[in-house]
């Protein structure tokens, strides 16, 4: 299910929509990392095109570590 979610960016409130699954593995990314959930999504708003949207570049980081972990 897609839900709606919100975080503080550099001092200004964003939302975006993902899916349960999307959410779930940023969390533990998060986690894996030993960062904040926060820190995380500031991350990966910071290095995305800007022609690009904040749901979109979430669910590539995710995507992306997903793929990385399967060639290890």
């Amino acid at each position: 299910m897609i839900r709606k979610h919100s975080a503080t960016l550099h001092g200004h409130r964003t939302s975006f929509s993902l899916e349960d699954e999307f959410w779930a593995e940023l969390r533990l990314i998060a986690d894996r990392r030993k960062i904040s959930l926060a820190s995380l999504i500031a991350e990966i708003d910071d290095a995305r095109p800007a022609d690009s949207n904040l749901s979109s570049a979430l669910r590539l980081y995710v995507l992306t570590d997903l793929k990385a972990a399967l060639r290890n």
